[in-house]
């Protein structure tokens, strides 16, 4: 045998041995990076364009929130809403904004991975007597509805009809409980899963009271 032929057979055989080296310790080769974090989301949560010319929906443009991966994520809609902005318009402005919470995504959205988890069947009216003048009384106690749900509820009326300037409803259900106040925080559109704690809702100091 060959200089070069023996060379060749002592590296094939350093190679075999640390092959057999490594799969002693019990490592295995892979080409994948490891992550030690959570899986990555396959959803773009960014609705795809419309193709061609879109016509331009008449209307005001308003900010809802809908389900998307694991959080709560802003998309655009057009509605009707009424031209003064008083507090007696607040109820027909939270029905529309709970007709739009309610509706199935539309395709491009549901490509991206958006969803709603606001019930069809839920309802809104305004305050009754003894409430707070920005209270909305729903048909299903807030605490009963899914968490995803009162978040997408609690965001979309906090950013379009604050409470003392701040992101936040005062959501009652359909007893004779007194309303509570729910703050839409950034940790609440990024885990919804926390309005599942009962202290989310604030008492209302002054519920009650005209």
């Amino acid at each position: 045998m060959s200089r070069a032929t023996g060379r060749a057979a002592r590296r094939a055989a350093a190679a075999l041995a640390l092959l057999a080296a490594v799969a002693g310790c019990g490592i295995r080769g892979t080409s994948v990076p490891v992550d030690a974090g959570g899986a990555p989301s396959r959803v773009s949560c960014k609705a795809q364009e419309t193709a061609g010319v879109p016509e331009v929906p008449v209307g005001v443009p308003v900010r809802i929130y809908l389900v998307c991966g694991s959080g709560l994520v802003p998309v655009e809609r057009t509605v009707s809403l009424p031209k003064s902005g008083t507090a007696a318009d607040r109820p027909e402005m939270a029905r529309t904004l709970l007709n739009e919470l309610r509706q199935r995504p539309a395709p491009g959205e549901i490509t991206a991975g958006f969803e709603t988890a606001v019930p069809e069947d839920l309802t809104v009216s305004g305050p009754r007597d003894g409430d707070p003048a920005d209270a909305l009384r729903l048909s299903v106690r807030p605490e009963d509805l899914p968490s995803f749900a009162l978040a997408q509820l609690v965001c979309t009326y906090g950013t379009r009809m604050p409470v003392d300037g701040k992101r936040a409803a005062v959501l009652g259900g359909p007893d004779d409980a007194a309303p509570r106040r729910y703050d839409c925080s950034d940790a609440v559109l990024r885990h919804p899963d926390l309005t599942r704690d009962a202290a989310w809702g604030s008492p209302l100091p002054d519920a009650g009271e005209d």
